[in-house]
């Protein structure tokens, strides 16, 4: 949104710096060792109520036992969403775009609030496994099975964006090479999930939680105390954009008539898009019971927002600083408005400040990283392997694959981060294909599941992903065919680069609530078709008549079993 002079858009070479290595090398150390002793620790304190909860040492190892309580549940489920991405990412948007345009922190608080008010009672008490369980369990395994694409590639999308955010970190600040940097963080989540499960991850929440809010805090009175930042802070003439017109407040940032609705997009998208994800269930189904899980959603979705209230800070005191007069020597260019945590940690305050700012960072990282990994590994190994291919795959067998998953996805998404230079905005496409063509789905199942069936999922999930591929991406450079009102042209700018076009109306949402009107119509007309014309019954292809009367039975079979324990 802002026009920035690209000057020296080299960035000055890092050297390595041995006592932020050997930092940070403790630090690991100390992840890796809570990671490996946490499940033996956790383990052996499970009371007997929740030992006879756990069907197999496979769910034991996806769900921790159902043992989460209040204290470590809190953590884990706010860890999972504060990541380097979540961290980075919001002290950029801030310096970018402004205030108003910082949507992800308002957005997945409501989201996680919402998902403990309308979801978490509903899988809990049915002790499913996964997201993805009442999808098959509606669907069929084979159709169910189709939803873990969109839920695996946002998963696996995510994960490697914020191992990229994490290797740029340390390049800033250690002199790290970003490659060796992500290796590593990335093995050493890696290592503790497979001898720990959640059990491990989750404790590890714990200590990673309290690394990030303790150590940016720590570092912010020290950045605003540096002679280089103009205090009081101002959120107006701000110093870094002194060279630019500031007709308003670039840090509250300004939002035109004509992106409306882009903005409304984009938050609707964030709260009802960030329900249907694997790292968020995983909790809510490792929960104790009921309450917990619906008490964690609640109080996490407060701990998601107050922490993003750190990096926003960061944000407004980039854009105090001068930063010609620090040791960076340059003014900051957009390229560089993605590294504002680490270069301030760095420039900013003092070495050993900067470090426990760095363990912040990485700590973020780990923490996102290790639970969806973990997710989305789960998913697969009960989903696709389980349900789909092995059905009569032993517990053993089950967990080995688990295992084996975990190091696979750990490598794609260590490969992603290394060698995609768009890996956000990869994340970006598959999180509203999640918001498209999934979160209607697990609401109908979860909420309405007499209203859809097999014939209304196959036309309302077919439907919306063709409709969204028309609608373009300039992400994957090609523009839209379906073109809604206010849609911008492609055109060449002032530089003579290429920009391709846009959409400028809410269409996400327009193909998120076509997705529920295709399904439950198409539902509704193969209901009425079979019932009308039995003798077409044979040309059920999809058997959703014999699904409609065995869902019957089951119902029949609850209502007279309820009445005899009445």
């Amino acid at each position: 949104m802002d026009n920035v002079e690209n000057i020296d858009d080299q960035e000055p070479q890092q050297k390595l710096n041995v006592v932020g290595m050997v930092g940070l090398i403790v630090f690991y150390l100390i992840i890796f060792f809570a990671g490996i002793l946490s499940h033996k620790i956790l383990k052996r304190g499970r009371k007997e109520v929740q030992k006879s909860q756990v069907a197999s040492n496979t769910e034991d190892m996806m769900l921790a036992g159902r043992d989460i309580n209040y204290f470590v549940g809190v953590f884990t489920m706010t860890a999972t969403w504060v990541g380097g991405g979540y961290i980075n990412g919001t002290a950029e948007s801030v310096i970018k775009n402004g205030l108003v345009w910082t949507q992800a922190p308002i957005g997945y608080s409501i989201s996680l609030f919402l998902g403990g008010l309308f979801f978490a009672e509903k899988m809990r008490t049915k002790k499913f496994v996964t997201m993805l369980d009442p999808l098959q369990e509606k669907y069929g395994k084979p159709l169910g099975g189709l939803f873990y694409i969109p839920a695996f590639s946002g998963e696996i999308l995510w994960s490697a964006s914020i191992l990229a955010a994490l290797g740029t970190s340390l390049r800033v600040i250690c002199g790290i090479n970003d490659t060796a940097s992500i290796i590593a963080s990335a093995a050493i989540a890696m290592t503790y999930t497979l001898f720990g499960g959640l059990y491990s991850v989750a404790f590890t929440d714990v200590f990673q939680l309290i690394c990030i809010f303790f150590g940016l805090i720590f570092a912010i009175p020290f950045m605003s105390s540096n002679i280089n930042v103009d205090t009081p802070l101002r959120s107006s003439n701000l110093t870094m954009f002194l060279d630019q017109d500031q007709d308003y407040s670039k840090f509250f940032g300004k939002l035109e008539k004509s992106d409306v609705g882009v903005w409304i997009d984009y938050a609707i998208m964030l709260i009802f898009g960030g329900i249907p994800w694997q790292a968020y269930f995983q909790r809510v189904l490792s929960a104790r019971n009921v309450s917990v899980a619906k008490t964690l959603s609640f109080i996490a979705a407060f701990g998601c927002f107050s922490a993003a209230i750190p990096s926003i800070v960061i944000g407004l005191i980039t854009m105090n600083t001068d930063w010609p007069g620090t040791d960076y020597a340059r003014k900051l260019v957009k390229d560089d408005y993605k590294l504002a945590v680490p270069l301030t940690l760095l420039h900013l305050t003092p070495p050993a400040v900067a470090f426990i700012g760095l363990g912040a960072v990485s700590a973020a990282v780990m923490s996102s990283t290790d639970s969806s990994i973990l997710g989305v590994s789960t998913m697969f190994t009960r989903n696709v392997f389980v349900n789909v291919f092995r059905p009569s795959a032993s517990d053993k067998t089950t967990v080995w694959f688990l295992r084996g998953t975990v190091i696979v996805n750990t490598v794609i998404a260590m490969l992603i981060a290394i060698f995609v230079k768009t890996v956000y905005g990869l994340y970006l496409i598959c999180s509203d294909l999640v918001f498209i063509l999934l979160f209607p789905h697990l609401v109908m199942v979860v909420h309405q599941p007499k209203r859809t069936n097999k014939y209304g999922m196959v036309a309302g999930f077919s439907i919306a992903l063709l409709l969204r591929v028309l609608s373009g991406e300039p992400v994957l450079k090609y523009n839209a065919i379906l073109k809604f009102p206010g849609y911008v042209e492609p055109s060449y700018d002032q530089y003579g680069d290429y920009s391709y076009g846009r959409q400028r109306f809410p269409f996400r949402n327009l193909i998120m609530v076509l997705n529920f009107l295709i399904t439950i119509s198409v539902t509704y007309l193969s209901q009425k078709f079979f019932a009308k014309f039995p003798k077409w019954q044979h040309l059920d292809c999809l058997e959703a008549v014999k699904d409609q009367e065995t869902e019957k039975r089951e119902r029949l079979k609850n209502e007279i079993e309820g009445e005899q324990c009445l």
